[in-house]
């Protein structure tokens, strides 16, 4: 299985779904959270947050660019490029030490960078769109540990 569809129709459905990747992700992972302004990006990071057990405060991380929690061992990392101008900004800002095998990254708008810069690959792509008061969801695997977790998001 290389995708997953599923209709979101309440916030509680987002929220739902980003807790039930809490339990297939694995460090080193990359997701990319693709959708416009509203889509429910930030909501999804909450719900994978929540289902990982963190209980503080989920923010958006529009104009910090990066949100840093610390969940057990992990550190996740929540990144925003959406105010990027230019695909070079992910190198200059520093943050290709964060992508790496102890860390999970989710990134916000990841077509404002570019793997040039330093942006890998994504394991999941997560795709939201705003379908009347609801939303939709599509995730594309696009490794291994992507298609992994893919299969096991099926049993749920």
């Amino acid at each position: 299985m290389t995708e997953f569809t599923r209709p979101l129709p309440a916030e509680a459905d987002t929220l739902a779904l980003g807790c039930a990747l809490a339990g297939c992700i694995a460090p080193g992972m990359v997701i990319y959270l693709i959708g416009e302004l509203g889509a429910g990006k930030t909501t999804l990071a909450r719900g994978l947050l929540r289902g990982m057990g963190y209980e503080g405060k989920v923010k958006s991380p529009t104009f910090t660019l990066v949100e840093v929690y610390e969940v057990s061992r992990l550190y996740l990392y929540h990144f925003d490029f959406y105010r990027f101008s230019d695909p070079q900004e992910l190198g200059e800002a520093g943050f290709r030490e964060h992508f790496n095998p102890q860390s999970v990254c989710l990134v916000e708008w990841p077509e404002k960078s570019n793997k040039a810069a330093g942006l890998p690959a994504a394991d999941l792509r997560v795709v939201l769109h705003v379908a009347g008061s609801g939303r939709n969801v599509t995730i594309f695997a696009d490794s291994e540990v992507g298609h992994s977790c893919l299969k096991r998001l099926q049993t749920l």
